[in-house]
């Protein structure tokens, strides 16, 4: 997809950090067009994450009264389980980029992550801004192209067409490709064990 697909398969990564992969958005009549697929995607990545060592971050964002994603509802609650036994965290946000004001950096520096694959939703809102802050933060950041997703984007009179979502993804990702690891398929990311400070 990009020149730094080759190495995104060739160096693994320290984290995974699965952005808010929440009920209301994988389930029943509100989920994404290819939420299947996405937690299909977002699972294995976990999966291999854990079976490797690497730190895993689950970011549960926290939507305004009313939303479908209002904490404590069931729609706010993670789709996939978190195993706290392997030290894995939840980063709870109420903004799109999962670093700001939360303790997101601090876990990735005291677990001694350098680099992190993001995935999760939604492609052009919190993916992109947390991808985008990591990388700026200095992490070698990977970012799976089937391991995000978003919802279709509707017709606005005068403005355009409907937009898909898997053009609003695309889209979402391309400017991060200059700086990140974009590649093709969730499978080709690899994981390792971070090595943290003085280990």
């Amino acid at each position: 997809m990009t020149s730094h697909a080759t190495d995104a398969q060739a160096l693994p990564v320290q984290a995974l950090v699965v952005v808010d992969v929440q009920r209301a958005f994988v389930r029943g009549d509100g989920a994404l067009p290819e939420a299947a697929r996405l937690v299909d995607r977002t699972a294995g990545l976990i999966a291999r994450a854990r079976e490797a060592g690497a730190f895993v971050v689950h970011v549960q964002n926290d939507g305004p009264a009313g939303a479908d994603d209002e904490p404590h509802t069931a729609g706010w609650e993670l789709h996939h389980p978190v195993d706290a036994g392997r030290g894995e965290a939840v980063v709870r946000k109420a903004h799109d980029d999962a670093f700001q004001e939360t303790p997101l950096e601090g876990l990735l520096s005291a677990s001694g992550v350098r680099s992190l694959a993001v995935c999760g939703l939604m492609s052009e809102m919190c993916v992109q801004a947390t991808a985008r802050t990591a990388v700026a933060l200095g992490y070698r950041v990977v970012l799976p192209h089937d391991g995000h997703a978003t919802y279709d984007i509707p017709a606005e009179p005068g403005v355009s067409a409907p937009v898909p979502a898997a053009v609003v993804a695309r889209v979402a990702a391309w400017p991060l490709s200059r700086d990140a690891d974009v590649t093709a398929r969730a499978a080709d990311v690899r994981f390792t064990t971070p090595e943290p400070a003085g280990s």
